[in-house]
């Protein structure tokens, strides 16, 4: 299991469709000491996760990891919470009051696991689900929908991209044209190291105009590339999918599913 650190410029933690877990997490499984305050300044944005024993690091991620068994956020809105604990993008979260995605309210989270030496990370996520039903008073359910998207496939040919050899994952965005910036966007640069198709997917759903995405390409590694698209003159972002990466977009129906937060409350003092 490849640990996700949350940041403004980091997006490994976005899944695209509902994780296939039950509707409430195991509540039997609760931190032994847990803390949400607010955040005085929230200028940093988001970051944060969770270590456990199963947990992977890149060197670079290493610096960023939180203690083992702890689950650390700091500068988070309730929404980016939500996105960590259930592993899901902002596009698929429905909530409330304005304060959950938007606005000023952030809050700083450390809470420790009873045993860190025995602790998943998959059991320190259930424990930050429960802890945030408890202390935002939250209650959510899953809006189940198909939605126009998209699968990335191999294009004929077959891939033009090479397994990496960087020790460190990263993803950087530049402008090329008038369009700039992002994937989506009227034109843009992309580049990656040691990134993985599910993540270039993820990508792509969370920031592109095609839908939710489906990864079919059957391209298991981690990957270095560069990608650069210009829809106005050329070449579209389809184009330079299939011609610098040997990849293509294929429309298609996503099953996938909403995180609705139905209500919430700030938490009480600690």
């Amino acid at each position: 299991m490849h640990s996700r650190i949350a940041s403004i410029g980091a997006l490994g933690w976005l899944a695209v469709t509902a994780p296939a877990q039950s509707l409430e997490p195991n509540k039997t499984l609760t931190f032994e000491v847990a803390s949400i305050k607010p955040a005085i300044s929230g200028l940093n944005g988001v970051r944060g996760g969770c270590h456990g024993i199963d947990s992977v690091y890149t060197p670079g991620g290493q610096a960023q990891a939180p203690p083992l068994g702890r689950c650390v956020i700091s500068d988070g809105r309730l929404s980016h919470m939500v996105g960590i604990a259930w592993d899901i993008t902002m596009n698929m979260l429905k909530t409330g009051p304005d304060w959950i995605q938007r606005g000023d309210d952030r809050f700083n989270l450390q809470a420790k696991a009873e045993n860190p030496s025995q602790t998943t990370e998959k059991q320190l996520l259930q424990m930050l689900q429960n802890l945030l039903i408890e202390r935002f008073q939250m209650k959510f359910h899953w809006q189940q929908v198909e939605l126009p998207g998209f699968g990335l496939t191999v294009a004929k040919g077959g891939s033009k991209i090479e397994e990496s050899k960087s020790a460190d994952t990263n993803i950087s965005f530049g402008p090329a044209g008038k369009g700039g910036g992002k994937p989506g966007g009227g034109a843009g640069v992309v580049k990656a190291t040691r990134y993985s198709m599910h993540d270039f997917v993820q990508l792509l759903s969370a920031f592109g105009e095609h839908g939710p995405g489906v990864d079919r390409t059957g391209l298991t590694g981690l990957y270095d590339f560069t990608l650069t698209w210009d829809n106005d003159i050329g070449p579209t972002l389809e184009t330079a999918l299939r011609e610098q990466m040997g990849l293509r977009l294929q429309s298609e129906k996503v099953q996938t599913a909403y995180f609705v937060i139905d209500s919430a409350h700030r938490p009480s003092e600690n």
